[in-house]
């Protein structure tokens, strides 16, 4: 277990009842860290199913039920995601967290605002039929996937780069925590961990826990850090990742993909 206490830890794109997904690895992550907040960042579901949920995406739920204890001191929310619509009632009453379509706090002196990042996804929200079967055809294909779901996971990476979600979303996010005055802004949806700062607004994205390396964020003193969580049979660690501005650009001001580097 990590020794240093976070302000804030920050996970998201989950995706419980999908095959991809890394709830035992993501459980593993959250025992071995200390935090006072833990923010869940949407997507923590991958539909409305409840009868694709495992027994380790249950073990998830009920352990974030026991972080939520008054008792323990931490702070959980869950912020909605494009695929938790639908959910708030449910979950506040399940896990017993409650739920926010975006979140602001404090820290530091810097205000801080997470929000999920669907809302700067124009073709998810003008197409909202089409992303939901898109969501059904990939969730059935992860049935007849191999083993590792090396293909899944393709697919995944390929569907975020051909709509360019990175960039879209950061330059979304930026405007609204402009419009919000906010310092930094968190986001997921994008499935691709991600730095950049644009007019003062440093923007932050936490990935995802479907693809390999999963990735989550952590906010103290020190600022604000990506890291990779690795599991022992590759040396397991969380690396820790110093997110760096790319040299190039496209139109928007933003990279397509943010390069990252390990220092751990």
């Amino acid at each position: 277990m990590s020794s240093a206490v976070h302000d804030t830890l920050i996970l998201s794109d989950l995706h419980l009842g999908s095959e991809i997904s890394r709830a035992e690895q993501a459980m593993r992550m959250l025992r071995e860290n200390r935090f006072r907040r833990l923010i869940l960042l949407g997507d923590i579901f991958s539909d409305l199913n409840f009868g694709r949920l495992t027994k380790p995406h249950w073990k998830f739920l009920g352990y974030i039920r026991k972080l939520s204890n008054p008792r323990r001191g931490i702070e959980v929310v869950w912020v909605e995601g494009n695929h938790d619509r639908g959910l708030s009632n449910v979950m506040s009453h399940l896990v017993g967290v409650k739920v926010y379509e975006e979140y602001e706090w404090q820290f530091e002196g810097r205000r801080h605002l997470a929000i999920h990042g669907h809302q700067f996804d124009r073709f998810a929200i003008n197409n909202l039929l089409l992303s939901n079967l898109g969501t059904l055809v990939h969730l059935q294909l992860q049935k007849l996937d191999f083993k590792g779901k090396t293909f899944s996971r393709f697919l995944d990476r390929l569907n975020a780069r051909w709509l360019r979600l990175s960039a879209k979303v950061a330059s979304g996010a930026i405007l609204h925590a402009r419009m919000r005055q906010a310092d930094r802004v968190f986001c997921g949806h994008t499935h691709q961990a991600q730095f950049c700062e644009r007019d003062g607004i440093a923007y932050y994205n936490s990935g995802s826990w479907t693809d390999f390396p999963p990735t989550y964020l952590t906010i103290d003193s020190e600022g604000v850090r990506i890291h990779e969580y690795r599991e022992q049979t590759e040396v397991r660690e969380s690396a820790e990742i110093v997110s760096k501005p790319a040299e190039l650009a496209d139109e928007s001001g933003f990279l397509e993909e943010t390069e990252y580097e390990n220092v751990g």
